[in-house]
């Protein structure tokens, strides 16, 4: 039977300094997470590997789907009985890495994959290729659910497609930096709203150094409701927010959402330039 209701944690953490260091912490949090109810962990962009960390790092790291990582997470998924969402370099054999993040249930099995498709700056697209596939809905407990990765959530598209295919929810692993708050502030809580659905955004915090100087994360995880409202939001500081997605609430919302009302014929040029 469909779930009336998921819990969600988003795990607001600063980069640990090795891939072992990070599977340990993840360990701990998802024993936390289970244990404080949560059915689904979501973790930072490149939380497993960090996310400036340079092209040859991000080379060395990378992996296949099924790799040594994601066997890892497979595991600690499974001895957690929760699923997970998290964030890879993922290889690409037509040049470099793809920045990807995939779902892992609890029995271990993937749930959903997806490359980033829109990257940001200099240091994204040193480290990266853009992914050439849109975000495609998974189904989970009875809730649809999509993937997008930072950058990708700040444009009104992704999330749009997302919700035109019966989204309940977008999961959006990010490191958001310093000093771009209003995403958080602004854009997050129209994307939910002008889309009637939840949106979770887990975001790193702290410092980490690359060849420019250090990039700064500036938290602020959160998780929104359909009417745009936070259900729960973090801090600066490393963090745990759990929080729960009704779906009365998002049948009360899409009860009067603008989305049946849309006139696709009139927009042609949004999709042409």
């Amino acid at each position: 039977m469909p779930a009336d209701t998921l819990t969600l944690a988003l795990w607001q953490t600063a980069y640990a300094a090795s891939t072992a260091e990070a599977l340990q912490r993840l360990d701990a949090v998802a024993a936390q997470a289970r244990a404080q109810g949560a059915d689904l962990l979501v973790t930072p962009e490149m939380a497993l590997t960090g996310y400036a960390i340079g092209p040859e790092r991000v080379a060395a790291l990378a992996e296949a789907p099924d790799g040594p990582l994601a066997q890892e997470v497979a595991t600690i998924a499974q001895r957690h009985g929760i699923a997970i969402v998290y964030g890879y370099p993922a290889l690409n054999a037509g040049g470099k890495p793809f920045n990807a993040a995939q779902a892992i249930g609890p029995d271990g099995a993937r749930l959903a994959h997806y490359r980033k498709t829109h990257l940001f700056g200099e240091l994204d697209r040193a480290q990266f290729s853009a992914g050439d596939a849109a975000s495609q809905v998974f189904e989970w407990r009875g809730w649809r659910l999509g993937l997008l990765i930072c950058f990708d959530v700040e444009f009104a598209e992704t999330v749009r497609l997302l919700a035109l295919q019966g989204a309940d929810a977008v999961l959006v692993p990010t490191a958001n930096m310093v000093p771009f708050d209003n995403v958080q502030r602004v854009l997050l809580p129209a994307r939910a709203l002008e889309n009637s659905l939840f949106l979770a955004y887990a975001n790193a915090c702290g410092g980490e150094g690359h060849a420019g100087g250090e990039l700064v994360y500036n938290g602020l995880s959160c998780l929104l409701g359909p009417d745009g409202q936070a259900l729960g939001q973090s801090g600066l500081g490393d963090d745990l927010l759990v929080a729960t997605m009704d779906r009365a609430a998002l049948q009360q919302h899409r009860a009067s959402s603008q989305l049946p009302h849309r006139r696709s014929g009139l927009y042609g040029p949004l999709v042409s330039h």
